[in-house]
């Protein structure tokens, strides 16, 4: 592994450390919107202010312990994967948007190993909505593993994952850098931060945009009391035809709105402390 990788992987770390703190309480948001049963939150809003009311401010952050124990992981490999992808892509250090995409499908795909246990976990975890019974991270560990194993347990919905993951970050890649290229050209290459923030809020965005849907069929499939049946391609159109049935097209975009305004602060400080950190280890080790 040479220095550049392990640079990325460190820095990925910190910007996966920075989504977490900053974007948990509307991914809780989100996620209920995506599962909870027909009827029981009125919208968005009512969610929040449920959740404030039977779970305290803390229960906004209901699983926030199983990212961010993965987190580091999932961020390091990601921007290592995406890093090792443009350098397979192309010894040349620009690389077109196509081929930025590309890389990122490529990346959002290896990346899929590790973020799909992560989110099952976070899932199960913010399917809970503050009664007595509500079991701990180590129990819903210990459930999965005893229960189901690793393929049918702790990695339930990993195909949906990584279906989701490849359209995301070929999007998220391809906004971020079209962003950033056009605050270069205006700035010069030590773009400010602010633009590289706003550069990381519309990749973030853009992510979301280009995958929403799978995310919804995901929550579902991982908070599931049993395991998919059937082929990926069958259990995933499975679902879909299952969510139009009760909800209508609106139902595979449940949850939208929080994802959205989430993903503007959270991509942002990911991007941020990414970028920042990468900058600051490449003065330090000088590659």
């Amino acid at each position: 592994m040479d220095l550049r990788t392990v640079n990325e992987l460190l820095a990925g770390s910190v910007g996966g450390a920075a989504q977490v703190l900053v974007g948990q309480p509307l991914d809780t948001v989100k996620t209920r919107a995506q599962i909870a049963p027909k009827g029981m939150f009125k919208g968005p809003m009512d969610i929040l202010v449920q959740t404030l009311r039977k779970e305290g401010f803390l229960g906004l952050y209901k699983g926030t312990l199983s990212p961010l124990i993965g987190i580091a992981g999932v961020n390091s490999l990601l921007f290592a994967a995406y890093g090792a992808s443009k350098r397979l892509i192309s010894p040349f250090p620009q690389l077109s948007l196509k081929e930025i995409a590309a890389a990122g499908a490529m990346a959002g795909a290896a990346n899929a190993i590790l973020a799909s246990p992560v989110e099952m976990f976070k899932v199960r975890m913010q399917g809970q909505y503050g009664s007595k019974d509500d079991k701990r991270l180590r129990a819903v560990v210990q459930e999965m593993w005893s229960q189901w194993g690793f393929r049918k347990g702790i990695m339930r919905g990993y195909w949906v994952t990584v279906a989701r993951e490849i359209p995301a970050y070929a999007g998220f890649y391809t906004a971020f850098e079209f962003s950033k290229r056009k605050f270069a050209s205006k700035y010069g290459k030590d773009i400010p931060v602010w633009a590289l923030l706003t550069s990381g809020a519309t990749g973030g965005i853009s992510y979301w945009l280009c995958c929403y849907p799978l995310d919804v069929v995901k929550s579902r499939v991982q908070l599931r009391a049993e395991p998919p049946t059937g082929t990926p391609v069958q259990y995933i159109a499975r679902e879909i035809k299952t969510i139009v049935t009760e909800s209508g097209v609106p139902g595979l975009f449940r949850g939208l709105t929080p994802s959205l305004l989430r993903s503007i602060p959270a991509a942002a400080s990911t991007f941020a402390a990414f970028e920042l950190t990468r900058e600051w280890l490449e003065k330090v080790t000088g590659v």
